[in-house]
């Protein structure tokens, strides 16, 4: 497990680094087809995780909640070499499974991990509706799988870009399974 530390490549206010990616519904997507809607919400998962697997629930509640108001985009970096768990296959079987509805996308070569500063899996990243940060961190309060959450913490600041007030705490560290880099990373 690992903790969000304070070496965040994004800050608030940066803008969202691009993508083209494959996703499992077998097209290429990029951050930029997403630009007509009020919020984005960049989230970086995989399958095996357990901490991802506990926020399932909570992160298809916040699609059905916003669906069309919001872009959710999912992101799996892992090294499916290492952790076939992770592979594309692999990703289509547990976004049937988990009822996934959002895009699921791979980024085989670790690059937009790495450009977002990504550290951990669900490591989320919420851009207003020209791109930029406003917020970095966790779905809700709840930091082991097994704890319940007290307080929806990316609903709430969701509500608050859609409404169009600023969010007091632009980072609140997530706790996950780190990314698995195909090569260490200091």
């Amino acid at each position: 497990m690992v903790l969000l530390k304070s070496e965040i490549v994004l800050n608030a206010g940066d803008k969202a680094p691009d993508f083209n990616l494959l996703g499992i519904d077998d097209k290429k997507h990029s951050f930029a087809e997403y630009k007509d809607y009020k919020a984005k919400l960049v989230i970086f998962m995989c399958n095996h995780c357990p901490y991802v697997q506990a926020k399932v629930d909570a992160i298809n509640e916040i699609y059905d909640k916003f669906k069309g108001k919001i872009a959710m985009i999912g992101i799996n970096s892992n090294d499916s070499t290492k952790y076939p768990d992770d592979s594309f296959e692999n990703m289509k079987k547990f976004a049937k499974e988990k009822g996934l509805k959002f895009t699921y996308l791979v980024d085989e070569t670790q690059e937009i991990a790495k450009k977002y500063g990504a550290v951990c899996t669900p490591d989320p990243f919420l851009f207003d509706k020209e791109g930029k940060l406003v917020f970095h961190g966790r779905i809700d309060n709840a930091m082991k799988p097994e704890d319940k959450p007290t307080e929806k913490t990316m609903i709430l600041n969701i509500e608050k870009i859609l409404s169009e007030k600023k969010i007091e705490k632009d980072f609140d560290p997530s706790m996950g399974c780190s990314i698995k880099w195909k090569s260490q990373q200091t």
